[in-house]
C-alpha cells in the first residue's frame, strides 16, 4: 500500500467525525473542551479495561465465549461511566445556568445541551476509533496490505476502518439519546443505548467465522442507522415540544 491508502483508511474511520467537528464543534470553545475531555475520559477507560484483561490473555482463539464475556464487561463498565459522565455534566450545567442568572444572561438552550451531548458522544467515538483502528493503521502506510484468512474478501485495514466508522456513529449519537433519556427519565432512551452498544459489540464476534466480516459489517451499519433514526426522531420531538 501507499501513503494515500493509509490516509484513505484514516479518513474512512474519522472523515465524518472531522466534518462534524468543523461544522458544529469548532465554532464553540466549550464544545471543544467537552470533546477533548470526553475523548481523554473514554481513552483512559479503555486503557483500564485492557489492563484488567491483560492477565487473562491470550484468550482461546477457537471459541468465542471468552470474547463475549470481555465485550459484556466492557460495555457494562462504559455504560456505568456514561451515567457518571452525565451526572458531572448536569452539575456543570447547573453551574452555568446559575452563572447566567447572576450576569442576567439566558440559560442554556435545548440546542446547546444537545450539542454538548453530541460533543461528548463524538469524543467517545473518536477514542474508540483511535484505540481499535488508528493504532492498527500504521502498517497500511507501507508498500503492502494485509489480509486475514477469515475475511479474505477485504483488506484487514479497510475492515478495521469501516467497523470504526460504524462505532463512531453509534457512540456519537448514542450519547445524545442517553443524555435525553436521563434528563427526561425516559426508559426507552435509557435502555436503547446500552442494548445497541452491547449488540454492536457482540456482532463483531461474527468476524471469527470464515467470511464473517461480510455479515458483521452490514449488521453494524444497520445498528448505526437505527441509532441515527432514533436520535433524529428524539431531537425532532424535543425541538417541536420546546418550540410549542
Amino acid at each position: 500500500m501507499t501513503v494515500s491508502a493509509g490516509i484513505g483508511y484514516t479518513l474512512i474511520a474519522l472523515g465524518p467525525s472531522l466534518s462534524l467537528f468543523i461544522s458544529v464543534i469548532a465554532h464553540k470553545p466549550f464544545l471543544i473542551l467537552t470533546l477533548l475531555s470526553s475523548t481523554l475520559l473514554w481513552l483512559i477507560s479503555l486503557i483500564l479495561l485492557s489492563a484488567l484483561w491483560r492477565g487473562f490473555l491470550p484468550l482461546n482463539s477457537t471459541v468465542s465465549w471468552p470474547y463475549a464475556i470481555l465485550i459484556l464487561t466492557s460495555v457494562i463498565f462504559q455504560e456505568v461511566l456514561r451515567v457518571l459522565f452525565w451526572k458531572v455534566y448536569r452539575r456543570l450545567e447547573d453551574m452555568l445556568d446559575a452563572f447566567a442568572d447572576r450576569v442576567s444572561k439566558p440559560r442554556l438552550y435545548l440546542a446547546d445541551k444537545m450539542q454538548i451531548a453530541l460533543a461528548g458522544g463524538l469524543g467517545h467515538g473518536i477514542s474508540h476509533a483511535v484505540f481499535f483502528c488508528l493504532s492498527l493503521l500504521t502498517p497500511s502506510f507501507g508498500p503492502a496490505t494485509y489480509f486475514v484468512d477469515r475475511c479474505s474478501q477485504l483488506p484487514f485495514f479497510l475492515v478495521s476502518a469501516i467497523i470504526a466508522l460504524a462505532f463512531v456513529t453509534i457512540h456519537t449519537f448514542s450519547m445524545v439519546i442517553a443524555f435525553n433519556g436521563y434528563s427526561e427519565g425516559k426508559k426507552v432512551d435509557q435502555y436503547f443505548v446500552p442494548v445497541i452498544h452491547l449488540a454492536a459489540g457482540m456482532v463483531t464476534l461474527v468476524n471469527f467465522a470464515s467470511g464473517g466480516c461480510v455479515i458483521s459489517i452490514p449488521l453494524l451499519y444497520i445498528m448505526a442507522i437505527l441509532t441515527l433514526i432514533h436520535c433524529g426522531k428524539m431531537v425532532w420531538r424535543r425541538l417541536m415540544e420546546n418550540r410549542s
